[in-house]
């Protein structure tokens, strides 16, 4: 496994490498720059051409790539060039302490609520339990977070009054750097953008879980298993259980890559400071080395979540062998 797991990083470096050089290519080529405008007017020429001969925007694209690798190589993202008092660093330290706590608690309540729903609506086929289980995902699946956020909003910030309806609770982070301190400011604050985000992600892998527990229900081996004598949960949990998660699994790679470098939609609505939202802005403030070195974090949360779910399919499935 370790091996597995060495070789998959080292593949992994020119795969990071083709993602720099696409990204940097394609946000310098997008229209405008980030010195075109101030505020909604234009910048004045001879002051545009100060300020990119400042940054190094003036140079060939290759050697503004070249320089940009060996600032990364240092460990520095680049500077804000529209921001001159920040650094991308600042930047990234300053959000991804949001967007990890939004997105581990967003996971950690899609599992929790997706898979008991999925394994009872399996096993309680075609009953009531397992229709409204049903129902419940396909209508969780089709509300989307810019609707379901601002219901929530509505309802639990406005009309009830019980819940904040912006910004988010946490004090400074603790324990490896983004574990945030249990406070009671902290959960009330965390409760309606982890509610949004985590419900669409319970459904999905609540029917997931059903169909995959099904087929696996309908298998030999576990035909083979009832024969044998054994009690029916003996059966689910020793045999069924974890072959219907593999499926399961490998959306976990994606799913956390996507929801732990921050979610636009969910950032925009309750107005947390995250990297989604600083990707957005990255964006239309054509902020080249921030939308760079955000596209190149969310991408090695790409390959590490992959990777653990490569580690994951060994220990779900005993057959699988990497070495």
């Amino acid at each position: 496994m370790t091996r597995y797991i060495i070789r998959r990083l080292i593949v992994s470096i020119p795969v990071l490498f083709a993602i720099v050089l696409f990204t940097f290519a394609v946000v310098h080529a997008l229209p405008g720059g980030p010195f075109s405008t101030v505020g909604e007017k234009a910048m004045p020429e001879h002051i545009r051409l100060i300020m990119e001969r400042r940054y190094g925007l003036d140079q060939p694209l290759y050697i503004q790539f070249w320089n940009y690798l060996k600032m990364l190589a240092s460990g520095d993202l680049g500077p804000m060039m529209r921001m001159p008092s920040q650094t991308v660093n600042d930047i990234v330290y300053q959000t991804w302490p949001v967007s990890i706590q939004l997105g581990s608690l967003a996971v950690i309540l899609a599992f929790a609520i997706g898979i008991p729903a999925g394994i009872l609506a399996a096993l309680k086929r075609n009953t009531w339990i397992d229709y409204t289980a049903t129902f419940t995902a396909v209508l969780g699946v089709s509300i989307n977070n810019i609707v379901l956020g601002p219901l929530l909003i509505l309802i639990f910030g406005v009309w009830l009054k019980v819940l904040p309806i912006a910004f988010w609770g946490a004090e400074p982070p603790w324990i490896l750097g983004f574990l945030p301190k249990p406070t009671w400011n902290f959960w009330t604050h965390a409760v309606l953008p982890v509610v949004t985000l985590g419900t669409a992600m319970s459904a999905s892998i609540a029917r997931l879980t059903r169909a995959s527990l099904l087929e696996v229900m309908m298998s030999d081996y576990i035909r083979t298993a009832r024969a044998k004598g054994l009690k029916e949960r003996a059966v689910i949990i020793r045999h069924a259980l974890k072959n219907s998660l593999i499926p399961v699994a490998t959306i976990l790679g994606p799913l956390l890559a996507g929801v732990l470098t921050g979610t636009f939609v969910v950032e925009q609505i309750f107005a947390l400071n995250g990297m989604g939202r600083q990707f957005l802005m990255s964006i239309e403030q054509r902020e080249y080395f921030l939308l760079s070195s955000l596209t190149l974090i969310y991408s090695i949360m790409l390959v590490l979540g992959n990777l653990m779910v490569d580690i994951m399919y060994a220990w779900l499935d005993p057959r699988i062998r990497f070495d």
